[in-house]
C-alpha cells in the first residue's frame, strides 16, 4: 500500500546530512514534494560542513522552486554530534518521527587501512539508534538506513561493516513493532564525493592521462537525485524489514572516461585494482533472488528473517543476481546519463560538446 504524502508533519532526522546524499536528500526534504515536515535537523560531526550549509539555506528564499518554507531556517536546524556516541545518538532521537540513517565511512581504501573505525560508524552507529529507540521507548516510526551494493557479497570492510548494518537495522524490526525499518541499496552516485567522475572530469580539464583500475571493471551509476527517488520509493510504499534497489545502468569505467573526454584524445593508464576493490558490483545476490519482487522501477528484497517476512505468497522478480557486469551501456546514452547529475558533471559535459 502507498502512502501519499508519509511526511506531512514529521520531525526528520537525518545522520549524515551534510554528506552528498545527506545535502540532496535535505533540499528534496525542503520541497515537501512527499509532505511538508514539522522539522528537519541535520546531525552529523563536521562544525565545518554544518557552518556552510547553514548560510546556505540562510540565503534562499521562499522565491526559490526548490524551498517552499516562508523562513527555511525555522525548519532546518542543526544539531552536533556523532553516531558513534550513544548519548548522542538517544538526544537527537527524542521527539523524532522520521530518521534517515546516511552517517557512514564509505570510502573502500580508507576503510581497509582503518577497519575497526569504520565497525564503529557503520555497525555501531546503527546499533546505537535501534538501541536508543528500544531502551527509551522512542515513539519513533520509521527509519531507512542507506547501504551500498557493496554490502552485497562483500569482499571489502565498507562493505562488510554495511552488509552487517542493514542486518542491525533489518533485524530490529522483531523487537520493534511500533517502528518501520527498513534499507536501500544503490550503485556509484555519480557526483558524490570522492567517486570517479569527479576526478575523471578533474584530468580531462588538466589534459592529463584518465587512471582506470582494470580495463573490465563496470560499476552501477546513477544520480544524487535517483538515490533520494529510492529513499523516498522506500518511504511510500516499503514494509518492514525490505532493502529497497533501484534499476539503474550500469557501464564500463572505461567507457565512463571516454564519455568525459568530449572531443579529447587523452591517454588511458590502468593501475591496477585497488585494496579492497571489486572487478564487478552486485545489488541482489543469487542468494536473495528466492525472496526479491517488484515494485515499480524498483526491487525490493524480502527479509531474510521469515518472522518479519511473514507468510505472504509472492514470485521472485530476479532468476540470477542483479550484476554491474550486465547491460552495459555507453556511447550517448552514458553521456545522457552522466548528464543527470547535473551540477559540475552536467556544465562539464555541455560545455565539452
Amino acid at each position: 500500500m502507498e502512502i501519499e504524502r508519509p511526511l506531512e508533519g514529521k520531525k526528520i532526522l537525518v545522520t549524515g546530512g551534510t554528506g552528498s546524499l545527506g545535502k540532496t536528500l535535505v533540499r528534496r526534504l525542503l520541497t515537501g514534494e512527499i509532505g511538508v515536515p514539522e522539522r528537519i535537523t541535520v546531525f552529523s560531526r563536521d562544525e565545518a560542513k554544518q557552518h556552510f550549509m547553514r548560510l546556505e539555506y540562510l540565503h534562499r528564499t521562499a522565491a526559490t522552486d526548490e524551498v517552499i518554507y516562508q523562513n527555511s531556517q525555522n525548519v532546518l536546524q542543526f544539531r552536533i554530534g556523532d553516531v558513534r556516541d550513544p548519548a548522542a545518538v538517544a538526544g537527537a532521537l527524542a521527539d523524532t518521527d522520521v530518521v534517515f540513517h546516511a552517517a557512514a565511512l564509505k570510502q573502500v581504501p580508507s576503510c581497509e587501512y582503518f577497519p575497526y573505525e569504520a565497525v564503529l560508524t557503520n555497525i555501531n552507529g546503527a546499533a546505537n539508534i535501534v538501541r536508543a529507540i528500544k531502551e527509551l521507548r522512542l515513539p519513533v516510526e520509521t527509519v531507512v538506513g542507506i547501504s551500498t551494493d557493496k554490502a552485497c557479497k562483500p569482499i571489502n570492510v565498507m562493505g562488510m561493516t554495511k552488509a552487517l548494518q542493514e542486518r542491525v537495522l533489518l533485524e530490529a524490526n522483531r523487537d520493534l513493532a511500533h517502528c518501520r525499518i527498513m534499507c536501500v541499496r544503490y550503485g556509484n552516485v555519480i557526483a558524490s564525493r570522492g567517486s570517479i567522475v569527479p576526478l575523471f572530469v578533474e584530468q580531462v580539464r588538466n589534459r592529463q592521462p584518465l587512471t582506470v583500475t582494470l580495463p573490465e571493471m563496470t560499476r552501477f551509476l546513477l544520480s544524487l537525485d535517483r538515490a533520494v527517488d529510492t529513499v523516498f520509493a522506500a518511504i511510500r510504499t516499503g514494509r518492514p524489514g525490505e532493502t529497497y534497489v533501484p534499476k539503474v545502468a550500469a557501464a564500463k569505467i572505461v567507457d565512463v572516461a571516454k564519455a568525459l573526454m568530449g572531443g579529447e584524445e587523452l591517454p588511458i593508464i590502468f593501475t591496477g585494482i585497488r585494496p579492497g576493490e571489486k572487478i564487478h558490483e552486485i545489488m541482489v545476490s543469487e542468494e536473495e533472488c528466492y525472496r526479491t519482487v517488484e515494485r515499480g522501477d524498483y526491487y525490493a528484497i524480502l527479509p531474510v528473517l521469515p518472522e518479519i517476512r511473514g507468510e505472504a505468497e509472492f514470485t521472485p522478480a530476479l532468476e540470477t543476481e542483479y550484476s554491474s557486469k550486465d547491460q552495459n551501456i555507453s556511447g550517448d546514452e552514458l553521456k545522457e546519463l552522466l548528464r543527470s547529475a547535473g551540477g559540475e558533471i552536467e556544465r562539464f559535459l555541455t560545455a565539452a560538446g
